[in-house]
């Protein structure tokens, strides 16, 4: 255990997210699929190492519940410990059958509400951090720590803008490669987390000066390089134990002469590991062929036909160009690998003095590398990314541009030809790993950086306003579910099924709490229920989901106000807002201490996403909420209807999936996905026809109150009782 560097600090409790890929404790099925790999191992291997730091209390680290015949039942367990203070935590999300991360993005609300019914199980004890890993989970997270003030932490592992770049550079089309990988999405997601992120975790300098450095909201002073370690106990050079028969019968059997060196390549099948180059590399070149024998491992399967369709594509164009090539007898390309084979593979490689070769089209990193180089294997890299520190530090390989397929020939052929260097790289491979990449340096490192932000962050006073009662009074009844509806063309526009829905109120009165959503300011909400005789909700979130008021003494909830408080500068808002055309103020009612309410002409309004970009260059942060195609309004980053619901669910532990939300417009959209549940009134506005086929979502064909009513009977909402308490 590493000792504590100071005694008096309190022991912290870090909560990782890892969306995709097959996560478990041990026998990692790395390969199986394009999402399991690198990324996997770190985390896994990150969550063990951390545990077993004095200044840590506990690791869980979070992930997807996966309950699919096709994979083994560990996927589907919701807890499994790592170490005794460390766990895999599981929680559904979306379909129950696994998705590869490209379409996990619609159901990534759903997360975020699962992770908030997991927190409120713990007993009220919240994580100290937050850390997430690649853009699916750094969503997730964000949306956390803008929730409950939590810091978060990230490191992207792949970023977008580069491998958007690297795969047109390669000749793939931008309409085909949108399709697959849906960057878009994911860039956007990457910018906001660069723009929220309390500090970036990057393996290299690389990383930061030609990959982030791309983005609008690149900061640098918010980057710390902490390389990873490795797993030296599993990647060990070959010694004088045999090498298993069976393995190596399994890889020799496609071998003409298997006795020559062995080019080995680890990867999954996707487009970006540039299998085809390498192929290419060693088709085109007798003389490589001639020295050596080339293995390909590109995970497990049993028919390419039921591979995903980019994988299918990936093996079936791999195996064309051997045929092409007439490589027959000197390539290797096993269908079954296990992760107990991949140290012996290194090592069968090590032992017939071959090499180990990272043909991908960029590498943020390069785990492979360091696995070979702790094997006493010397390694061919890409000329981009993490390879260059790796290279630089153990002295054990070439780096080549794996955009031309000849220069890779070149490099594999040098390091094979000259043996004493190999042996001296395989030598330098060793000492480079234990000198940098080992797993204490890297906590301990981690530790530093993170008890800094800690300390600078006072996000964590922050938290404790949000999560804490005034005097332990609650306003709100103690209810186990709750109907919150947008005001008008909602809740109000037809009186006779309001009645109806009001009658309906009343006889669930103590079991249900109602609650209204709405732009409106609170006076403005307050009269016209009035007008239309409502009964003044149990909670009202008024302003665009800047205020929350409780009861019909309209009791204020003070750390809501101090929860979205956070970066909001009013005062600058209003002047920047002031040089953008077709935007003229609201009335002064509608102007509120967390709102900017504008009217738009739209032929002159510029885009929202070119206002943003130019709040942003000054500093500004905000959300901009358009609705009805003619109100903007501007309100704190942390505030929005769906935020305010989530944060009612939270603080007084009523399950997001016991609230049944309504609404008719663009301002409701974030309170309708995720865990509530949604109804989309009959009259609702165009702009909510996007949420049609998402998860509890329903759209009803009653109008106003009429559609309340249709959804509280399509989800049999009178009938929901207390959700029992999970143990993890």
């Amino acid at each position: 255990m590493t000792p504590p560097e100071k005694h008096n600090e309190r022991p912290i409790y870090i909560l990782m997210i890892s969306m995709h890929g097959l996560i478990r404790s041990e026998n990692l099925e790395l390969g199986r699929d394009a999402d399991t790999g690198g990324q996997i191992t770190y985390v896994v291997e990150l969550a063990h190492a951390l545990s077993k730091h004095a200044l840590v209390e506990k690791v869980d680290l979070l992930t997807r519940l996966i309950d699919d015949d096709s994979l083994p039942e560990d996927y589907s367990r919701p807890c499994e410990n790592l170490e005794d203070n460390a766990r895999i935590i599981r929680l559904p999300c979306g379909p129950k059958r696994y998705l590869r991360k490209e379409s996990l993005w619609p159901h990534l609300d759903q997360m975020v509400d699962q992770c908030l019914h997991f927190l409120r199980s713990q007993g009220g004890r919240l994580p100290d951090l937050l850390h997430t890993h690649y853009a699916d989970a750094g969503y997730v997270g964000q949306q956390l720590s803008l929730l409950l003030g939590i810091p978060q932490v990230h490191t992207g592992h792949s970023l977008g803008h580069p491998k958007r770049e690297r795969l047109l550079a390669s000749g793939k089309k931008p309409q085909s490669i949108e399709r697959q990988f849906n960057f878009e999405r994911r860039i956007a997601v990457e910018e906001s987390v660069l723009e929220h992120a309390s500090m970036i975790i990057t393996s290299t300098q690389q990383e930061i000066d030609e990959q982030y450095s791309t983005y609008r909201h690149f900061d640098h002073q918010r980057f710390r390089v902490i390389p990873p370690g490795t797993n030296t106990s599993r990647f060990s050079p070959p010694g004088r134990k045999k090498i298993s028969s069976g393995l190596q019968q399994n890889i020799d059997r496609f071998f003409s002469d298997p006795d020559k060196p062995l080019i080995l390549t680890i990867c999954r099948p996707e487009m970006r590991k540039n299998l085809k180059g390498l192929v290419t590399a060693f088709g085109e070149d007798p003389e490589l062929q001639q020295q050596a024998n080339l293995l390909i491992v590109a995970g497990t399967r049993e028919d390419i036909r039921t591979l995903e369709e980019s994988q299918q594509q990936v093996m079936r164009d791999l195996l064309l160009d051997i045929d092409r090539y007439d490589l027959w007898g000197k390539v290797s390309i096993p269908k079954h690998v296990t992760q107990d084979d991949i140290p012996e593979l290194y090592r069968l490689a090590a032992r017939r003095r071959g090499v180990f070769v990272n043909a991908a089209l960029t590498e943020p990193f390069g785990l492979t590398l360091i696995e070979a180089a702790a094997s006493g294997l010397p390694f061919v890299a890409p000329d981009d990314g993490g390879p260059r520190d790796i290279a630089h530090n153990c002295r054990s390989g070439l780096l080549a541009n794996t955009l031309d397929s000849g220069a890779i020939a070149q490099a594999l052929r040098e390091i094979l030809s000259d043996k004493k260097r190999w042996r001296t790289w395989a030598k330098n491979g060793l000492t480079g790993i234990k000198r940098h990449y080992n797993w204490q340096a890297h906590v301990n490192a981690y530790m530093r950086q993170v008890r800094h932000v800690l300390r600078r962050d006072r996000k964590r006073w922050r938290r404790q306003l949000v999560i804490t009662l005034d005097s332990g009074k609650s306003y709100m009844p103690l209810v186990n579910s709750a109907l919150i509806s947008d005001i008008d063309n909602t809740l109000l526009g037809d009186k006779r099924s309001l009645r109806q829905l009001i009658a309906w109120l009343k006889a669930h009165k103590g079991k249900q709490a109602f609650g209204i959503a709405t732009g409106r300011p609170l006076e403005s909400a307050v009269a016209v229920l009035k007008e239309w005789q409502v009964p003044i909700p149990e909670v009202l979130i008024t302003s665009v989901g800047s205020e929350i008021h409780y009861g019909s003494r309209l009791i204020p909830d003070t750390g809501w106000a101090n929860h979205i408080r956070h970066k909001w500068r009013r005062d600058d808002l209003a002047i920047a807002m002031n040089k953008f055309p077709g935007l003229t103020l609201q009335a002064s009612e509608n102007q509120r201490e967390f709102k900017l309410s504008y009217i738009v002409d739209q032929e002159k309004m510029p885009s929202l996403e070119d206002i943003n970009r130019q709040l942003r260059d000054q500093q500004l942060f905000a959300q901009l909420i358009y609705s009805h195609g003619e109100f903007l309004d501007i309100l704190p980053i942390r505030a929005s209807k769906g935020h305010a619901i989530r944060y009612l669910a939270y603080k007084w532990k009523v399950p997001l999936r016991n609230f049944l939300v309504a609404g008719d417009s663009g301002n409701d959209h974030e309170m309708l996905v995720g865990d509530t549940l949604g109804v989309v009134v009959g009259n609702h506005s165009e702009e909510l026809e996007k949420l049609r086929g998402i998860e509890q979502v329903y759209f009803a064909q009653g109008h106003c109150a009429a559609g309340i009513l249709e959804g509280i009977e399509h989800y049999r909402f009178d009938e929901i009782e207390p959700e029992p308490v999970v143990e993890y």
